[in-house]
Protein backbone atom coordinates (compact mmCIF):
# COMPACT_ATOMS: atom_id res chain seq x y z
CA UNK A 1 0.00 0.00 0.00
CA UNK A 2 1.34 3.37 -0.95
CA UNK A 3 2.21 5.53 2.03
CA UNK A 4 0.60 8.95 2.34
CA UNK A 5 2.57 11.91 0.93
CA UNK A 6 3.17 13.43 4.41
CA UNK A 7 4.48 10.12 5.77
CA UNK A 8 6.89 9.73 2.83
CA UNK A 9 8.22 13.27 3.34
CA UNK A 10 8.67 12.74 7.09
CA UNK A 11 10.75 9.66 6.28
CA UNK A 12 12.87 11.58 3.75
CA UNK A 13 13.36 14.40 6.25
CA UNK A 14 14.53 11.97 8.96
CA UNK A 15 16.93 10.37 6.46
CA UNK A 16 18.31 13.78 5.43
CA UNK A 17 18.95 14.90 9.00
CA UNK A 18 20.42 11.51 9.90
CA UNK A 19 22.81 11.83 6.95
CA UNK A 20 23.85 15.33 7.95
CA UNK A 21 24.63 14.41 11.54
CA UNK A 22 26.55 11.32 10.43
CA UNK A 23 29.15 13.58 8.75
CA UNK A 24 32.53 14.06 10.42
CA UNK A 25 32.58 17.01 12.82
CA UNK A 26 34.77 19.32 10.63
CA UNK A 27 32.56 18.79 7.59
CA UNK A 28 29.43 19.30 9.68
CA UNK A 29 30.74 22.64 11.02
CA UNK A 30 31.68 23.75 7.49
CA UNK A 31 28.21 22.84 6.20
CA UNK A 32 26.50 24.80 8.96
CA UNK A 33 28.71 27.87 8.38
CA UNK A 34 28.03 27.84 4.63
CA UNK A 35 24.31 27.45 5.27
CA UNK A 36 24.28 30.48 7.54
CA UNK A 37 25.96 32.61 4.83
CA UNK A 38 23.26 31.99 2.27
CA UNK A 39 21.01 35.05 2.14
CA UNK A 40 17.45 35.14 0.97
CA UNK A 41 17.13 36.81 -2.44
CA UNK A 42 16.31 40.53 -2.08
CA UNK A 43 12.77 41.59 -2.77
CA UNK A 44 12.24 43.02 -6.25
CA UNK A 45 12.76 46.79 -6.38
CA UNK A 46 9.71 49.01 -6.27
CA UNK A 47 8.76 49.84 -9.83
CA UNK A 48 6.94 53.18 -10.09
CA UNK A 49 3.65 52.98 -11.88
CA UNK A 50 3.96 53.86 -15.53
CA UNK A 51 2.58 57.31 -16.25
CA UNK A 52 1.17 57.73 -19.70
CA UNK A 53 2.30 60.99 -21.26
CA UNK A 54 -0.68 63.01 -22.40
CA UNK A 55 -0.38 64.31 -25.97
CA UNK A 56 -0.50 68.14 -25.93
CA UNK A 57 -2.94 68.40 -28.86
CA UNK A 58 -6.30 66.61 -28.85
CA UNK A 59 -8.67 66.85 -31.86
CA UNK A 60 -12.10 68.27 -30.95
CA UNK A 61 -15.28 69.42 -32.70
CA UNK A 62 -15.84 73.08 -33.57
CA UNK A 63 -18.69 73.15 -31.04
CA UNK A 64 -16.11 72.58 -28.27
CA UNK A 65 -14.05 75.65 -29.18
CA UNK A 66 -14.92 78.49 -26.78
CA UNK A 67 -16.18 81.60 -28.56
CA UNK A 68 -16.14 80.11 -32.04
CA UNK A 69 -19.90 80.48 -32.46
CA UNK A 70 -20.11 83.96 -30.93
CA UNK A 71 -21.81 86.39 -33.30
CA UNK A 72 -19.25 89.06 -32.48
CA UNK A 73 -16.29 86.83 -33.36
CA UNK A 74 -13.97 88.33 -35.98
CA UNK A 75 -12.75 85.89 -38.66
CA UNK A 76 -11.95 88.30 -41.46
CA UNK A 77 -8.97 90.06 -39.86
CA UNK A 78 -7.32 86.77 -38.74
CA UNK A 79 -7.82 85.44 -42.28
CA UNK A 80 -5.91 88.42 -43.72
CA UNK A 81 -3.12 88.00 -41.16
CA UNK A 82 -2.92 84.28 -41.99
CA UNK A 83 -2.58 85.15 -45.70
CA UNK A 84 0.28 87.49 -44.77
CA UNK A 85 1.95 84.66 -42.84
CA UNK A 86 1.80 82.46 -45.94
CA UNK A 87 4.67 84.52 -47.38
CA UNK A 88 6.83 82.57 -44.90
CA UNK A 89 4.77 79.34 -44.73
CA UNK A 90 3.82 78.46 -48.30
CA UNK A 91 6.98 76.47 -49.04
CA UNK A 92 6.69 74.43 -45.84
CA UNK A 93 4.82 71.20 -45.24
CA UNK A 94 1.95 70.94 -44.22
CA UNK A 95 1.10 74.56 -45.10
CA UNK A 96 1.53 74.47 -48.90
CA UNK A 97 -2.02 73.45 -49.79
CA UNK A 98 -3.86 75.60 -47.26
CA UNK A 99 -1.76 78.66 -48.15
CA UNK A 100 -2.51 78.04 -51.82
CA UNK A 101 -6.23 77.99 -50.98
CA UNK A 102 -5.92 81.20 -48.96
CA UNK A 103 -4.16 82.99 -51.83
CA UNK A 104 -6.93 81.93 -54.24
CA UNK A 105 -9.71 83.15 -51.95
CA UNK A 106 -10.82 86.76 -51.66
CA UNK A 107 -12.76 86.66 -48.40
CA UNK A 108 -15.07 89.67 -48.25
CA UNK A 109 -17.28 88.69 -45.33
CA UNK A 110 -17.02 87.16 -41.89
CA UNK A 111 -18.93 84.11 -43.07
CA UNK A 112 -16.55 83.47 -45.99
CA UNK A 113 -13.56 83.72 -43.68
CA UNK A 114 -15.17 81.43 -41.12
CA UNK A 115 -15.96 78.81 -43.79
CA UNK A 116 -12.32 78.91 -44.91
CA UNK A 117 -11.07 77.99 -41.44
CA UNK A 118 -13.71 75.29 -40.92
CA UNK A 119 -13.07 73.77 -44.38
CA UNK A 120 -9.30 73.56 -44.31
CA UNK A 121 -8.43 73.26 -40.61
CA UNK A 122 -9.26 71.00 -37.69
CA UNK A 123 -9.28 72.36 -34.10
CA UNK A 124 -7.15 70.74 -31.39
CA UNK A 125 -7.46 71.43 -27.67
CA UNK A 126 -4.06 72.29 -26.21
CA UNK A 127 -3.29 70.46 -22.94
CA UNK A 128 -0.51 70.54 -20.38
CA UNK A 129 1.46 67.41 -19.52
CA UNK A 130 -0.81 66.68 -16.55
CA UNK A 131 -3.93 66.99 -18.68
CA UNK A 132 -4.87 70.44 -17.36
CA UNK A 133 -6.22 72.68 -20.13
CA UNK A 134 -5.58 76.02 -18.37
CA UNK A 135 -2.40 78.04 -18.60
CA UNK A 136 -1.02 81.56 -18.36
CA UNK A 137 -1.40 84.51 -20.74
CA UNK A 138 0.85 87.54 -20.40
CA UNK A 139 1.17 90.55 -22.70
CA UNK A 140 3.86 92.45 -24.57
CA UNK A 141 4.06 95.61 -26.64
CA UNK A 142 6.42 97.95 -28.47
CA UNK A 143 7.54 100.83 -26.22
CA UNK A 144 8.31 104.32 -27.53
CA UNK A 145 11.56 105.83 -26.26
CA UNK A 146 12.82 109.32 -26.97
CA UNK A 147 16.41 108.93 -28.09
CA UNK A 148 19.42 110.34 -29.89
CA UNK A 149 22.13 108.91 -32.13
CA UNK A 150 24.80 110.65 -30.04
CA UNK A 151 25.08 110.98 -26.24
CA UNK A 152 24.25 114.15 -24.36
CA UNK A 153 24.01 115.03 -20.68
CA UNK A 154 20.30 114.06 -20.87
CA UNK A 155 20.58 111.05 -23.19
CA UNK A 156 23.31 108.92 -21.67
CA UNK A 157 21.99 105.33 -21.50
CA UNK A 158 23.00 103.31 -24.59
CA UNK A 159 21.30 100.64 -26.69
CA UNK A 160 24.02 98.37 -28.00
CA UNK A 161 24.36 96.52 -31.29
CA UNK A 162 25.73 92.95 -31.28
CA UNK A 163 29.27 93.37 -29.88
CA UNK A 164 32.21 92.41 -32.06
CA UNK A 165 33.64 90.11 -29.37
CA UNK A 166 30.45 88.12 -28.68
CA UNK A 167 30.91 84.46 -29.62
CA UNK A 168 27.95 82.18 -30.32
CA UNK A 169 28.69 78.46 -30.09
CA UNK A 170 26.17 76.01 -31.57
CA UNK A 171 26.61 72.85 -29.47
CA UNK A 172 24.70 70.83 -32.06
CA UNK A 173 27.73 71.18 -34.33
CA UNK A 174 29.67 69.07 -31.83
CA UNK A 175 27.04 66.59 -30.61
CA UNK A 176 23.73 65.70 -32.22
CA UNK A 177 22.00 65.26 -28.85
CA UNK A 178 22.73 68.96 -28.11
CA UNK A 179 20.97 70.17 -31.23
CA UNK A 180 19.40 73.61 -30.72
CA UNK A 181 21.53 74.51 -27.67
CA UNK A 182 23.85 77.50 -27.88
CA UNK A 183 26.44 79.10 -25.65
CA UNK A 184 27.47 82.76 -25.71
CA UNK A 185 30.83 83.90 -24.49
CA UNK A 186 34.02 85.82 -25.22
CA UNK A 187 37.71 85.04 -25.54
CA UNK A 188 40.07 85.54 -22.62
CA UNK A 189 43.44 84.56 -24.02
CA UNK A 190 42.80 81.07 -25.40
CA UNK A 191 39.81 80.38 -23.15
CA UNK A 192 36.14 81.02 -23.87
CA UNK A 193 34.50 82.51 -20.78
CA UNK A 194 30.92 83.71 -20.08
CA UNK A 195 30.04 87.05 -21.61
CA UNK A 196 29.69 90.22 -19.54
CA UNK A 197 26.58 90.41 -17.35
CA UNK A 198 24.30 93.44 -17.14
CA UNK A 199 25.93 94.99 -14.09
CA UNK A 200 29.32 94.84 -15.85
CA UNK A 201 28.02 96.19 -19.18
CA UNK A 202 26.29 99.12 -17.46
CA UNK A 203 29.08 99.54 -14.91
CA UNK A 204 31.98 102.00 -14.85
CA UNK A 205 34.37 99.88 -16.94
CA UNK A 206 32.11 100.23 -20.06
CA UNK A 207 33.36 97.09 -21.88
CA UNK A 208 31.15 97.79 -24.95
CA UNK A 209 32.30 101.34 -25.60
CA UNK A 210 31.94 102.12 -29.31
CA UNK A 211 29.14 99.55 -29.92
CA UNK A 212 26.24 101.98 -29.26
CA UNK A 213 23.23 102.30 -31.63
CA UNK A 214 21.21 104.97 -29.80
CA UNK A 215 21.15 106.78 -26.48
CA UNK A 216 18.03 107.19 -24.32
CA UNK A 217 17.12 109.15 -21.20
CA UNK A 218 15.58 106.68 -18.77
CA UNK A 219 17.35 103.45 -17.71
CA UNK A 220 14.04 101.90 -16.62
CA UNK A 221 12.51 102.52 -20.06
CA UNK A 222 15.62 100.93 -21.56
CA UNK A 223 15.29 97.92 -19.24
CA UNK A 224 11.70 97.35 -20.36
CA UNK A 225 12.81 97.65 -23.98
CA UNK A 226 15.10 94.70 -23.22
CA UNK A 227 12.13 92.80 -21.78
CA UNK A 228 9.89 93.51 -24.79
CA UNK A 229 12.62 92.83 -27.35
CA UNK A 230 11.73 95.63 -29.77
CA UNK A 231 10.75 99.29 -29.71
CA UNK A 232 10.51 102.62 -31.49
CA UNK A 233 13.11 105.33 -31.02
CA UNK A 234 11.68 108.86 -31.43
CA UNK A 235 14.41 111.19 -32.76
CA UNK A 236 14.69 114.97 -32.44
CA UNK A 237 13.73 115.60 -36.08
CA UNK A 238 10.42 113.77 -35.67
CA UNK A 239 11.63 110.60 -37.36
CA UNK A 240 11.00 107.19 -35.78
CA UNK A 241 13.25 104.16 -36.04
CA UNK A 242 12.25 100.58 -35.20
CA UNK A 243 14.82 98.52 -33.32
CA UNK A 244 14.52 94.79 -32.84
CA UNK A 245 16.16 91.93 -30.97
CA UNK A 246 19.46 90.82 -32.51
CA UNK A 247 21.22 88.73 -29.82
CA UNK A 248 21.67 88.26 -26.07
CA UNK A 249 24.58 87.71 -23.75
CA UNK A 250 23.78 84.09 -22.86
CA UNK A 251 22.85 84.59 -19.20
CA UNK A 252 19.57 83.46 -17.63
CA UNK A 253 16.78 85.98 -17.13
CA UNK A 254 16.05 86.95 -13.53
CA UNK A 255 12.80 88.71 -12.68
CA UNK A 256 13.21 92.03 -10.87
CA UNK A 257 9.49 91.89 -10.08
CA UNK A 258 10.03 88.72 -8.05
CA UNK A 259 12.96 90.39 -6.28
CA UNK A 260 10.73 93.31 -5.27
CA UNK A 261 8.12 90.87 -3.96
CA UNK A 262 10.70 88.79 -2.07
CA UNK A 263 12.13 91.94 -0.46
CA UNK A 264 8.57 93.03 0.47
CA UNK A 265 8.81 96.25 -1.54
CA UNK A 266 5.39 95.34 -2.98
CA UNK A 267 2.92 92.48 -2.86
CA UNK A 268 2.22 89.97 -5.61
CA UNK A 269 -1.15 91.61 -6.18
CA UNK A 270 0.53 95.01 -6.67
CA UNK A 271 3.08 93.70 -9.15
CA UNK A 272 2.85 95.31 -12.59
CA UNK A 273 5.12 97.13 -15.00
CA UNK A 274 3.51 100.42 -13.96
CA UNK A 275 4.22 99.80 -10.26
CA UNK A 276 7.84 98.86 -10.98
CA UNK A 277 8.24 102.21 -12.76
CA UNK A 278 6.64 104.00 -9.79
CA UNK A 279 9.01 102.22 -7.39
CA UNK A 280 12.01 103.31 -9.50
CA UNK A 281 10.87 106.95 -9.39
CA UNK A 282 10.63 106.75 -5.59
CA UNK A 283 13.99 104.98 -5.24
CA UNK A 284 16.41 106.43 -7.83
CA UNK A 285 19.42 105.52 -5.67
CA UNK A 286 18.45 101.81 -5.70
CA UNK A 287 17.25 101.51 -9.29
CA UNK A 288 20.48 100.68 -11.12
CA UNK A 289 21.39 98.08 -8.49
CA UNK A 290 17.98 96.44 -8.89
CA UNK A 291 18.22 96.38 -12.70
CA UNK A 292 21.69 94.85 -12.42
CA UNK A 293 20.24 91.86 -10.57
CA UNK A 294 19.00 90.59 -13.95
CA UNK A 295 22.22 89.40 -15.67
CA UNK A 296 20.65 88.93 -19.13
CA UNK A 297 21.35 91.69 -21.66
CA UNK A 298 19.76 92.20 -25.08
CA UNK A 299 21.50 93.58 -28.17
CA UNK A 300 19.51 95.32 -30.91
CA UNK A 301 19.54 96.03 -34.62
CA UNK A 302 18.04 98.94 -36.51
CA UNK A 303 15.20 97.69 -38.72
CA UNK A 304 14.56 98.85 -42.30
CA UNK A 305 11.99 101.66 -42.71
CA UNK A 306 9.37 99.25 -44.09
CA UNK A 307 8.88 97.82 -40.59
CA UNK A 308 6.26 99.83 -38.73
CA UNK A 309 5.77 96.97 -36.27
CA UNK A 310 8.45 94.45 -35.28
CA UNK A 311 8.93 91.22 -37.21
CA UNK A 312 7.99 88.15 -35.21
CA UNK A 313 9.84 84.85 -35.28
CA UNK A 314 8.34 84.11 -38.71
CA UNK A 315 9.88 87.31 -40.09
CA UNK A 316 6.37 88.69 -40.69
CA UNK A 317 5.46 92.08 -39.13
CA UNK A 318 3.31 91.54 -36.04
CA UNK A 319 -0.30 92.70 -35.98
CA UNK A 320 -1.59 94.32 -32.75
CA UNK A 321 -4.16 92.19 -30.90
CA UNK A 322 -3.88 89.40 -33.47
CA UNK A 323 -0.29 88.15 -33.09
CA UNK A 324 0.52 85.66 -30.34
CA UNK A 325 3.85 84.41 -28.98
CA UNK A 326 3.84 80.67 -28.21
CA UNK A 327 6.13 77.75 -27.51
CA UNK A 328 6.88 76.48 -31.05
CA UNK A 329 7.74 73.00 -29.77
CA UNK A 330 4.00 72.57 -29.15
CA UNK A 331 2.17 75.07 -31.38
CA UNK A 332 3.56 75.46 -34.92
CA UNK A 333 4.48 79.00 -35.93
CA UNK A 334 1.91 80.35 -38.38
CA UNK A 335 -0.98 78.34 -36.97
CA UNK A 336 -4.29 80.05 -36.12
CA UNK A 337 -5.02 79.76 -32.39
CA UNK A 338 -8.40 80.33 -30.76
CA UNK A 339 -7.70 81.97 -27.40
CA UNK A 340 -10.04 82.06 -24.41
CA UNK A 341 -8.72 84.41 -21.73
CA UNK A 342 -9.72 87.57 -19.82
CA UNK A 343 -9.22 91.27 -20.47
CA UNK A 344 -6.44 92.65 -18.27
CA UNK A 345 -7.79 94.79 -15.45
CA UNK A 346 -11.56 94.29 -15.49
CA UNK A 347 -11.50 90.54 -16.17
CA UNK A 348 -14.25 90.31 -18.81
CA UNK A 349 -14.06 87.37 -21.26
CA UNK A 350 -11.72 87.76 -24.22
CA UNK A 351 -12.26 85.04 -26.83
CA UNK A 352 -10.28 85.72 -29.97
CA UNK A 353 -8.86 84.01 -33.06
CA UNK A 354 -5.16 84.91 -33.24
CA UNK A 355 -2.03 83.81 -35.14
CA UNK A 356 1.04 82.14 -33.63
CA UNK A 357 3.69 84.44 -35.11
CA UNK A 358 6.25 84.93 -32.37
CA UNK A 359 8.21 83.26 -29.58
CA UNK A 360 9.77 84.42 -26.31
CA UNK A 361 12.40 83.26 -23.85
CA UNK A 362 9.82 82.99 -21.04
CA UNK A 363 7.08 81.45 -23.21
CA UNK A 364 7.55 77.75 -22.47
CA UNK A 365 4.96 75.00 -22.21
CA UNK A 366 1.78 74.02 -24.08
CA UNK A 367 -0.81 76.45 -22.64
CA UNK A 368 1.44 79.51 -22.38
CA UNK A 369 1.06 82.63 -24.48
CA UNK A 370 2.14 86.24 -24.83
CA UNK A 371 -0.48 88.58 -26.32
CA UNK A 372 0.89 91.34 -28.59
CA UNK A 373 -1.02 94.52 -27.71
CA UNK A 374 0.65 96.92 -30.14
CA UNK A 375 2.64 100.14 -29.97
CA UNK A 376 3.09 102.90 -27.40
CA UNK A 377 1.88 103.73 -23.92
CA UNK A 378 -1.76 102.66 -24.31
CA UNK A 379 -0.67 99.18 -25.43
CA UNK A 380 1.85 99.16 -22.61
CA UNK A 381 -0.86 99.79 -20.03
CA UNK A 382 -2.71 96.65 -21.18
CA UNK A 383 0.40 94.52 -21.64
CA UNK A 384 1.75 95.47 -18.22
CA UNK A 385 -1.44 94.37 -16.46
CA UNK A 386 -2.04 91.16 -18.37
CA UNK A 387 -1.49 88.03 -16.32
CA UNK A 388 -4.59 85.93 -16.88
CA UNK A 389 -5.64 82.31 -17.15
CA UNK A 390 -6.16 81.05 -20.68
CA UNK A 391 -7.15 78.09 -22.84
CA UNK A 392 -6.00 77.40 -26.42
CA UNK A 393 -7.33 75.57 -29.46
CA UNK A 394 -4.79 75.36 -32.28
CA UNK A 395 -6.07 75.01 -35.84
CA UNK A 396 -4.00 72.58 -37.92
CA UNK A 397 -4.39 71.92 -41.66
CA UNK A 398 -6.60 68.96 -42.53
CA UNK A 399 -4.73 66.03 -44.04
CA UNK A 400 -5.58 64.97 -47.59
Amino acid sequence: MTKPFAARNRKKSRAFHAGIFSLPIPLLVLFLLLSSCVKAPPPPPDVPPRVEKIPPLAPVDWSEVAGWNDRSQDFLAPFQVFRNSCAALKTRSPWREVCGRAEELTAESQEQARRFFESFFRPHQVRNEDGNIEGLMTGYYVPDLVGRRHPTARFRHPLYRVPDDLLTIDLGEFRKDLQGLRLRGRLDGKKIIPYWVRSQIDGPQKPLLGQELFWVEDPVDLFFLHIQGSGRILLENGATVMVGYAEQNGHAYRSIGKLLIDSKEMTREQMSMQNIRAWARRNPDKTLQLLGENPRYIFFRELPPRFQTPPGSLGIPLTPRLSLAVDPSVIPLGAPVMVATLWPGHGGPLNKLMLAQDTGGAIKGPVRGDFFWGMGDAAGQLAGRMKEKCRFWVLLPREG
